[in-house]
């Protein structure tokens, strides 16, 4: 935990909070209190205004100013002589943070963290900020300063300050409330294609990405570009350079996997340090999706290897997921994560130095600070190995021990301080992201990660009210928010998805229908957090930011529980959610491209059509492409038989030999005018056939390759008629061993119900 370094060590309030951002100010001569009614009374019974800080524990500038200005005893005292003074985690109250980075933004024409908001008695801001230097600097007056400044107008030109306060709260209000007025129904399939048309004409086309320095993941930008790939040739192209792009570039750890925040640069090449659990959840599930679309096995080492980070630096003990990792190691940002060449030198040898410089970006001279460097591909694998006449995977072979070096000599180094809550909206990506890579790369584990995750938030983030947004040291608090339904229900989908297991499916339901109980606008959509009184205003989210908009991705779950449970209700929401919408991303789609994957949806277009028939949705017509559509898993009883009935199965076991290890041999056998997809399917709507065991441990699984047959007018990987899939087992446990076989049968018009069948062996 980073300290302040101020010598007298007695705590303030901030000291019981369990935010690791809080207790960050803990030891400060500011009188901090958290947010909530014991400050709230004391700045109406005293009318005294009151100094909102808000910010969270891996922004950067937070951390200066925490130095700077609230260590120092000579600014806390006039902060305490003048004010009640707030302090907020962004992260844990997200709803207040949207409600006060808005008067930011309408006062100065720009936000950031830390949020610096003087507000009246009655919670309404009055002026605003982000970070203010110890003293003044460059025409610019420092914190002290303006302190002074604000405390004077209270107390001798309140009138205005009132004035001001009320003319702001007007504006925010127009803003975050007034302007949110329902259409007729959802925004047309326009919305799409007016907001992909924007992307193009902001397309970097030498580097990937959008518009130049400081460039960002933006996952909204990219999950519409893959919703539409597979009719916009463009779309996917901007996609795949775009991907590739920040997959070699400094943004992405190259030796521990996992992205940083944003690149500083156009080039993708210096990032901004800190590490945030959505945007890596996010990348996660688009990176595997993007390998299931291309069969690119760059794609597929990404997701795997963002996997493998949030399980070595995210998993908290109990198995959810932390919010991020700083920056900054001792003040210093990146410190963690570069490398001089003298260090790389003495780490790699003469020639693993040789070898690997120019390979990942350190052959020429320095580039970061003092002399340092930040590790990237200067080009794809793929190119580098031609240029050695060797194959990408040799020469990932020799790289891999050097990496090894590498990431061994960094893990010594003093690490940047880990937020570790867990909270609902954030785990909702990475189980989300998780269970989709799980599914579409073959990986099991990965989807076990995911139910562990999601299993802690449903079991220990729960209270009297329902859903709780935050968790730390055992304490779980703050009433969930609209992202945390939407995002966590997302998850949840995924992962009944992967696993077919119908308890996350009614979890799902369960939560939104105490989304739809607590959050519901009765106009259509979504409030962002409950009626409260400490909410001057209740806002909608329906543009996308760091996140995708919580509105649009509520609007998606409601699709998706209306395909899955053919239950008419959810479908009639999604149509209410998307009408509140209608009119704001008609007018700026480019803000709400979520939203309108949630429309193209609706109206049966996009990529996922094949994925949407309509279930119980008022007599619609079933969107086209139902033959590669994965069968909505509440069939009925009749389907699920003929699923069954459509491919039979035979095991035949050999004798132990060394180690106790156990030839085996799972025929399959498809009935004439069915078949089932291989394990790596190239379109990600196909469920994969997956082998696992119960009772047992499998290695050196063999399957056979695929025929490629023409099936509604593309070519389609299958298995027909009689597979056989070999490998070896070994007893694990007391009883015998059952093999797990999942496949979904497809004949040339419908794909049946996803079966997991239980083969015994004796």
């Amino acid at each position: 935990m980073a300290t302040s370094g101020v010598t007298d060590r007695t705590q303030n309030r901030l000291a019981g909070e369990s935010s690791p951002y809080l207790l960050l100010h803990r030891h400060n001569p500011v009188d901090w209190y958290p947010w909530g009614e014991e400050a709230l009374a004391r700045a109406r019974e005293e009318d005294r205004p009151i100094f909102l800080s808000v910010g969270y524990s891996t922004c950067y500038w937070c951390h200066v100013m925490e130095r700077e200005s609230f260590s120092d005893p000579a600014i806390a005292e006039r902060m305490n002589r003048a004010f009640v003074n707030v302090k907020v985690d962004r992260e844990e109250r997200p709803d207040l943070d949207e409600i006060y980075m808005t008067a930011t933004q309408i006062l100065t024409g720009q936000g950031g963290w830390p949020n610096s908001v003087f507000l009246t008695p009655d919670l309404a801001p009055f002026y605003a900020g982000t970070y203010f230097p110890p003293e003044d600097r460059h025409g610019r007056p420092g914190f002290p300063t303006l302190v002074a400044g604000l405390a004077d107008a209270w107390a001798r030109r309140r009138d205005e300050v009132e004035q001001q306060a009320e003319e702001l709260a007007r504006a925010m209000r127009r803003f975050l409330e007034e302007r949110v007025e329902p259409g007729e129904g959802p925004p047309s399939p326009r919305a799409a294609r007016a907001a992909l048309s924007g992307l193009a004409s902001r397309f970097d086309a030498v580097h990937g990405g959008f518009g130049g320095a400081p460039k960002f993941p933006t996952p909204s930008n990219l999950f519409l570009l893959l919703e539409l790939a597979g009719e916009e040739p463009r779309a996917g192209e901007m996609l795949a350079a775009t991907l590739d792009a920040m997959a070699r570039g400094g943004i992405c750890d190259q030796l521990a996997g996992g992205f940083h925040r944003y690149a500083t640069d156009r080039e993708w090449l210096v990032p901004h340090f800190e590490k945030m659990l959505y945007d890596n959840g996010l990348l996660l599930e688009l990176y595997a999706r993007e390998h299931a679309r291309t069969g690119d096995p760059e794609a597929a080492r990404v997701a795997r290897e963002t996997a493998a980070f949030l399980a070595r630096e995210m998993t908290t003990p109990e198995g959810a997921f932390a919010s991020a990792i700083d920056a900054e190691t001792d003040g210093h940002e990146g410190a963690y994560y570069v490398w001089t060449r003298d260090e790389l030198e003495q780490v790699l040898g003469e020639a693993g130095f040789a070898f690997l410089a120019p390979l990942y970006g350190f052959a020429g001279p320095p580039f970061f600070e003092e002399g340092a460097y930040v590790l990237h591909l200067p080009e794809s694998m793929a190119d580098a190995a031609a240029k050695r006449r060797t194959s990408r995977e040799e020469l990932l072979a020799e790289i891999a021990p050097l990496r090894e070096r590498l990431l061994a000599a960094r893990s010594e180094r003093p690490r940047p301080l880990t937020d570790d809550k867990v909270l609902a909206d954030w785990n909702g990506t990475a189980i989300a992201g998780l269970a989709t890579a799980g599914r579409l790369l073959g990986e099991p584990g990965m989807i076990g990660q995911a139910a562990r995750a999601a299993e802690f938030v449903l079991s220990e983030m729960r209270g009297e009210s329902g859903l709780l947004h935050a968790w730390r040291g055992g304490e779980a608090r703050v009433p969930a928010m609209l992202a945390d339904y939407a995002f966590l229900v997302h998850g949840l989908l995924a992962l009944h998805r992967a696993t077919d297991d119908a308890r996350w499916l009614e979890r799902a339901a369960e939560l939104t229908a105490e989304q739809l109980d607590r959050l519901a606008d009765p106009r259509g959509g979504f409030f962002v957090a409950a009626e409260s009184d400490d909410l001057i205003l209740r806002s909608k989210d329906l543009f996308d930011g760091a996140l995708p908009s919580a509105n649009a991705i509520a609007a998606l779950d409601l699709l998706a529980l209306a395909e899955r449970t053919g239950e008419p209700r959810w479908r009639r929401e999604a149509e209410r959610t998307m009408a509140a919408a209608g009119p704001l991303v008609e007018q700026f789609p480019d803000g709400a491209k979520t939203m309108a994957i949630a429309a193209l949806r609706w109206h049966g277009e996009g990529r996922g059509a094949a994925e949407r028939q309509p279930a119980g949705g008022g007599g619609e017509a079933p969107a086209a492409g139902g033959a590669r559509r994965a069968a909505a898993t509440g069939a009925t009883d009749e389907l699920a038989r003929e699923a069954e009935e459509a491919v039979t199965v035979a095991a035949e076991l050999g004798p132990a030999g060394e180690g106790g290890w156990r030839p085996f041999r799972l025929t399959l056998r498809c009935a004439p005018g069915w078949h089932v997809n291989p394990p790596q399917p190239a379109d990600e709507t196909l469920i994969p056939t997956s082998l696992e065991a119960e009772g047992a441990v499998l290695r050196a699984l063999s399957w056979p390759a695929p025929e490629t047959l023409e099936l509604g007018g593309r070519p389609m990987a299958m298995y027909r008629g009689q597979t056989a899939i070999e490998g070896e087992l070994r007893r694990s446990e007391g009883g015998d061993p059952v093999l797990l076989l999942r496949y979904q049968p497809c004949d040339e018009s419908r794909c049946l119900t996803p079966v997991t069948r239980r083969v015994g062996l004796a």
